[in-house]
């Protein structure tokens, strides 16, 4: 099925008040457009996914092919009518719209409203209200009953021409697609949205005070006939370290740390050396079964700063490949990574290339 996802993230972010606009703020480990991007890529719903933006020298990192960049108009109104009016050229069958300031939603979300869409022109998800709703109208003020008062909540579904159709005559600015089907009488079908898809606004929304540290490190004696691996990459060598695993002293050290952060114990406790099925694996594989077991705890890495003590190979000539595969592992922007090479100045086992350690300080942010 030809289905279309926009991504509205043209927003001036006024309310929150910063001079780096909302959309680009760092929230779970990378930008806040990315989380509802990746998440609709990796859905498989869409066979086009539309970002409109106004400013894309803030995109931090090179899209996939099937995502189209447009530039976005004053209004929120005005950036819709151009992604739907851009995306007529596809013949797109059902389009999904979406705030940018709507991080938490959920694929699920995504594939209950594009089923909704094959009975009905436009589904969109609400939740009710949980306060006492007022109305307020020049002098008069109305109670609005709770059970009665829809919250909605992006991402909004339609047919594409129905919408397209509305929205080419429409004037007015709107702070929602599904307006417009109302605001001609139209029926929309309303289904539950989830409460964890709220709206951030005000930059506290961001802001989390649960904020752990921990340390990490590893050595490993160098030997002839192994392979070397820093960072994950494989270092051309003389020498490789020796280790049950590949003996990656910078991933285990960077492991150990986020464990001891999340209060998940340590790398010996979840990769036993004694265990046989760990003998010769690619630390790469227990990063990110750790990366996976920390967010379904909702944590998320805030920072990694890393020393790799070596005499030789010269770190500063790798530097940029491991920052990059690391920042892939963990699912992180690459300016969250900081590594410096040292050495001992010839002293120790270290100093006689004999051994190579790291030691690692992270930071993880839990989110509730």
């Amino acid at each position: 099925m030809n289905n279309c996802f926009i991504l509205l993230a043209a927003g001036q972010s006024k309310r929150f008040k910063s001079k780096k606009a909302k959309q680009y703020n760092i929230y779970r480990g990378k930008p806040l457009y990315e989380h509802s991007i990746d998440k609709a890529n990796k859905s498989g719903l869409f066979k086009h996914i539309i970002l409109v933006v106004n400013n894309q020298k803030n995109l931090k990192r090179n899209l996939s092919k099937n995502i189209k960049i447009i530039k976005g108009g004053r209004e929120r109104s005005d950036s819709s009518y151009l992604a739907l009016r851009y995306i007529k050229r596809y013949n797109v069958k059902n389009v999904l719209i979406h705030d940018a300031a709507r991080p938490n939603f959920s694929i699920n979300l995504m594939r209950k409203i594009i089923k909704g869409l094959k009975r009905h022109r436009a589904v969109v998800p609400f939740i009710n209200s949980v306060d006492s709703a007022k109305y307020k109208l020049k002098n008069n003020t109305f109670n609005l009953i709770k059970k009665n008062t829809l919250l909605t909540q992006t991402p909004q579904g339609f047919r594409y021409k129905d919408l397209y159709k509305i929205a080419q005559n429409n004037n007015n600015k709107i702070q929602d697609e599904s307006s417009l089907f109302i605001n001609q009488d139209l029926k929309v079908k309303f289904i539950s949205g989830e409460k964890n898809n709220y709206k951030i606004t005000f930059k506290k929304d961001l802001s989390n005070n649960n904020i752990f540290f921990g340390i990490g490190f590893d050595v490993h004696r160098l030997v002839p006939y192994r392979k070397l691996y820093l960072g994950g990459l494989k270092i051309k060598s003389k020498f490789g370290t020796l280790g049950h695993s590949d003996g990656d002293p910078v991933l285990h050290a960077i492991t150990d740390a986020i464990l001891g952060a999340c209060k998940m114990g340590d790398i010996g406790q979840k990769f036993s050396d004694k265990n046989k099925k760990f003998k010769g694996i690619r630390s790469t594989i227990f990063l990110k079964k750790v990366i996976n077991e920390i967010k379904q705890k909702n944590y998320f890495i805030n920072n990694i700063d890393i020393n790799i003590i070596t005499q030789k190979p010269k770190i500063s000539k790798y530097k940029n490949k491991m920052i990059k595969l690391i920042a892939g592992i963990c699912e992180i922007e690459k300016g969250m990574i900081n590594i410096k090479g040292k050495t001992t100045e010839k002293l120790g086992l270290i100093g006689k290339d004999k051994a190579i350690a790291c030691e690692v300080i992270t930071s993880v942010i839990k989110y509730d």
